[in-house]
């Protein structure tokens, strides 16, 4: 986390904190304006807002926007004009479209969509879904991206561990897995983490012929021949998967023999939502995520009612993410197959 900390620091973005008018979301963007992560701009009652700050002596002058004040009915016009022109084929009014903008999390994304704001973190006080369903209508997905796909980075004993998909797909298709495998990858490397990939399941390598294993394995073969620079493996049960010892005397033909596997793929959203929190609780496990992948521009969401140190830490997040997006390198999208 440090260093995902440092590499925010080096280049620090403009993150919106979409709720900014609740004390903890305020706290964050206190702790991150203060060290120099990023540049916040606080969405809420202004009043509210000014009060909170007052409290926590955080004497700062920063944007402080609040959507359904009359003052932003100029900006909140011109979002839902250019909203309402990219949707109105799809049963969108230009009354729809006016109202949804005074929403904090319509409003936050059409201001990273507009060159506004360089990313968003929102979704402490409301459930992921619904936070998620402005993001992906307006942000939409990179090109080449099918379908958007989230992990959870677990801050275990052995090092981190990346869990996907652990938000968005209930049963991913075999397409939509290689998806979660390259962008599960993708991100592991932005972090500066090696990434050597498992593929879970109840079956080891053929051991059980059912459509669910064969899903795992006929997505590994896909990857093994289209991309042999991912190191990844499977399908494998968990306890091979992350005991090398295990799976080195079982199967020293795997393309993960001899490595200490740091990424875990699922084969559905239950498994994998329902282990990384059996983790984190039972095991007082830190996490930071579930980390959208697969968005055209930058937007994380908080898990709601998360701890002041994870909403800081989905901002440094959130800032890195920014950072490769200003970059501009869309290509390594563009050869998922989706048009």
């Amino acid at each position: 986390m440090r260093m995902i900390t440092e590499r925010a620091k080096s280049d620090p973005k403009s993150v919106i904190f979409a709720e900014a008018d609740h004390l903890d979301v305020l706290k964050a963007a206190q702790i991150i304006y203060d060290d120099g992560i990023g540049k916040p701009i606080l969405l809420g009652d202004k009043e509210i807002i000014k009060e909170l700050m007052e409290e926590l002596n955080f004497d700062a002058d920063l944007p402080i926007i609040d959507p359904k004040s009359d003052e932003e009915k100029e900006r909140r016009n011109k979002f839902a004009k250019i909203y309402w022109e990219k949707h109105q084929r799809n049963g969108v009014s230009l009354l729809d479209a006016q109202k949804w903008m005074r929403e904090r999390n319509y409003f936050a994304a059409m201001m990273v969509n507009e060159g506004e704001a360089d990313s968003l973190v929102s979704g402490y006080t409301r459930s992921y879904r619904s936070v998620a369903k402005p993001m992906i209508e307006l942000i939409g997905m990179a090109k080449g991206v099918c379908r958007v796909s989230a992990t959870n980075i677990m801050m275990t004993d052995r090092g981190p561990m990346f869990f996907s998909d652990t938000a968005f797909n209930i049963n991913p298709t075999e397409q939509e897995l290689i998806q979660i495998v390259r962008m599960t990858d993708r991100v592991m490397k932005i972090f500066g983490i090696d990434p050597h990939l498992a593929v879970l399941s109840y079956s080891n390598f053929g051991s059980a012929d059912s459509k669910s294993a064969n899903k795992g394995a006929n997505a590994v073969a896909y990857i093994h021949e289209n991309f042999p620079e991912i190191n990844i493996d499977g399908e494998i049960q968990a306890d091979f998967a992350l005991s090398r010892t295990l799976r080195d005397e079982k199967f020293p033909f795997s393309k993960i023999h001899k490595k200490k596997v740091n990424g875990l793929i699922f084969p559905n959203l239950n498994s994998a939502n329902i282990s990384y929190k059996l983790l984190k609780s039972l095991n007082k496990i830190d996490s930071i995520g579930p980390i959208v992948m697969g968005l055209k521009k930058p937007a994380h969401i908080l898990q709601l009612g998360c701890s002041v140190d994870e909403i800081v830490n989905m901002v440094c997040v959130a800032i890195v993410d920014a950072q490769e997006n200003a970059k501009n390198n869309t290509d390594y999208f563009t050869t998922f197959g989706c048009k």
